[in-house]
């Protein structure tokens, strides 16, 4: 019996065609840290919130106001799905099933999912190189077009993974935008990659500065979220991102 997930929409908003937008918490939070950047920065308006049985019975603050964890936000041109809890395992599946339907009734043109890939050697590098994965030649293509790698070979594991299926069964092209990352460790410096590729494919010019120079302050704000966040990865199997499947070795 499928469980009860609902997309509850605060008001009537004219939106056709939008690309979406999705940053959930995952490898180094990365998904998170640039969705709530990208809220800030493009001065996205909250439009929905996300309701389930199955999530934790959490809500969160914002300036003494009680508002739910997972969100939407946007305009008629880009939505943002983000969450400031940890999805746990076992709602993975119906979330990306409600998305996907809901994405297709906005006839959303493009899906991009922003996320980390876990490196062990991260400490060494400056600037997280950016790779990307697709759904469909359409997908690949706008990779392509952009410059940004793709990724050839290997595992995808999580929520984003899901929505790049579940879009693909709907014939909605959905990308996958994955920095260098820690694994454990919220960073922002992926982030700032992350949304470096963002900005590429949109032809947006959102400014990351911000996010490197409070990196320390927003690596202590996202301490408990990623603490969270490191029992559902378990459980998702993304250690397994770094390996390459065993036909290929």
């Amino acid at each position: 019996m499928p469980k009860e997930i609902k997309i509850v929409e605060k008001e009537d908003i004219k939106i056709d065609s939008p690309v979406v937008i999705e940053g959930f918490p995952d490898v180094g939070l990365v998904g998170t840290i640039a969705s709530l950047h990208l809220i800030d920065q493009l001065g996205l308006n909250e439009i929905a919130h996300i309701e389930s049985s199955i999530f934790p019975p959490v809500m969160v603050l914002h300036k003494g106001i009680l508002t739910e964890p997972v969100r939407i936000f946007g305009d008629k041109d880009i939505l943002l799905v983000t969450s400031e809890i940890a999805i746990p395992p076992n709602a993975i599946y119906d979330l990306a099933n409600t998305l996907a339907n809901w994405f297709k009734e906005k006839r959303a043109k493009l899906v991009i999912s922003l996320t980390g890939i876990p490196v062990q050697e991260r400490m060494e590098i400056d600037s997280p190189m950016v790779f990307g994965v697709g759904n469909s030649e359409d997908a690949l293509s706008v990779l392509k077009k952009n410059e940004i790698e793709t990724m050839e070979e290997g595992f995808i594991a999580g929520i984003y993974a899901l929505l790049l299926k579940e879009c693909s069964r709907r014939n909605i092209p959905a990308i996958a935008i994955l920095a260098q990352s820690f694994l454990n460790y919220p960073d922002p410096g992926a982030a700032a990659s992350a949304i470096s590729s963002l900005n590429k494919i949109l032809k947006i010019n959102v400014d990351v500065k911000p996010l490197l120079e409070k990196a320390d302050e927003i690596r202590v704000k996202a301490r408990d979220l990623m603490k969270q966040t490191q029992g559902a990865m378990g459980a998702m199997k993304k250690p397994l991102e770094t390996e390459i499947p065993m036909m290929y070795h």
